[in-house]
């Protein structure tokens, strides 16, 4: 089915992979059968093991990155790879590639700009239970700072179009990417959909690359970072009310003695307290001031991903439903049932 639906469209699959010995020549055999005419890339990043021979033996197009961070590697993808569509999984097994065409087809489908394949059984595996609290928690906090458009930020499942790849600065060095992607889509106020797909165990003797507390650190800086960036009013404003919070702590008893003898004795606990209510209207006005520099560098965002092709040398248009396509073979694409995909479209 997928031979003539995506018949015309250059698909790119994108597998990120550090010694994936393992895995690796299955994963990509198994792209080969789901997708015949895309080309696949698998990107070692710096493997001690075979898994750079193993995957081109199984027909991979095999491309090196020194810089040790999946971010790096995402980042040299996207900068590489000229595609119509990217479609971006792990080396290790844990997404199936039979799952792969029903990601691109809902992202034609639907016309969206990117489509995550959020993990169902994550919790399967004992070993996983740790992330997978991590998850959840990480999840939550992605919901009250930047909306409600994802509900597994983490999936490294993910489809996306042309027009995205090519507007993604990708910061991030490490496992953090895929929550820097997230918060590109979210801010720019992309398409996007969810599909809920089946995650896999690790066979044995392979083994995650993720450290809990290690990368979980990274990605909370990176959600401070990332909330600096693209929400500074409600980051200065929450550290401006944490600033004048704690001066009124220093303040409140000076003031209650004052009242009391008409005498000020800790005349250095006042200046603390003055000092940091100063603080406290100084981070709030800066807050004020990045929010407009931070709408404008919005508009700017949206101008150049707009200015970017959604596939080469196409013009996409809108038919009557809504829907957008780019030839006619895409158009007979048949849709996704509405409860299969979470979308959030921007009006």
């Amino acid at each position: 089915m997928s031979d003539g639906v995506f018949e015309g469209l250059e698909i790119a699959v994108v597998l990120p992979c550090y010694n994936e010995a393992e895995t690796i020549g299955e994963v990509v055999a198994g792209f080969r059968a789901a997708l015949p005419t895309a080309r696949i890339y698998v990107y070692d990043n710096n493997s001690r093991d075979q898994t750079a021979m193993r995957a081109a033996l199984a027909g991979a197009t095999v491309v090196r990155e020194t810089r040790q961070g999946k971010g790096h590697v995402v980042r040299r993808m996207f900068s590489d790879i000229e595609a119509d569509i990217f479609l971006m999984a792990d080396g290790d097994g844990t997404y199936s590639p039979a799952d792969g065409p029903e990601l691109v087809q809902t992202l034609l489908s639907g016309g969206y700009d990117m489509v995550v394949g959020t993990r169902r059984g994550v919790t399967d595996d004992a070993g996983r239970r740790g992330h997978a609290f991590g998850n959840s928690i990480f999840n939550r906090l992605y919901t009250a700072i930047f909306g409600t458009d994802f509900t597994d930020i983490f999936s490294g499942y993910r489809a996306f179009s042309r027009r995205f790849a090519k507007s993604f600065p990708a910061i991030s060095g490490g496992f953090e990417i895929e929550t820097e992607m997230s918060v590109h889509a979210s801010m720019l106020r992309m398409p996007v959909a969810e599909l809920a797909l089946d995650y896999g165990r690790r066979p044995e003797g392979s083994h995650s690359k993720l450290s809990t507390f290690k990368d979980g650190a990274k990605i909370l800086w990176m959600f401070a970072m990332l909330m600096k960036e693209t929400r500074p009013f409600m980051f200065f404003g929450y550290l401006s009310v944490f600033t004048l919070a704690l001066s009124m702590m220093f303040m409140v008893p000076v003031l209650n003695e004052y009242f009391l003898t008409g005498l000020v004795t800790r005349m250095p606990t006042w200046i603390l307290a003055m000092a940091l209510m100063m603080m406290a209207l100084m981070i709030f006005s800066g807050g004020v001031i990045l929010d407009s520099l931070a709408r404008s560098r919005f508009e700017q965002k949206r101008f150049h991903y707009m200015s970017i092709s959604p596939s080469r040398g196409e013009r996409r248009a809108f038919t009557g439903a809504g829907r957008r396509v780019s030839d006619s073979s895409v158009a007979e694409a048949p849709s996704i049932p509405a409860t299969k995909a979470r979308s959030r479209k921007t009006v």
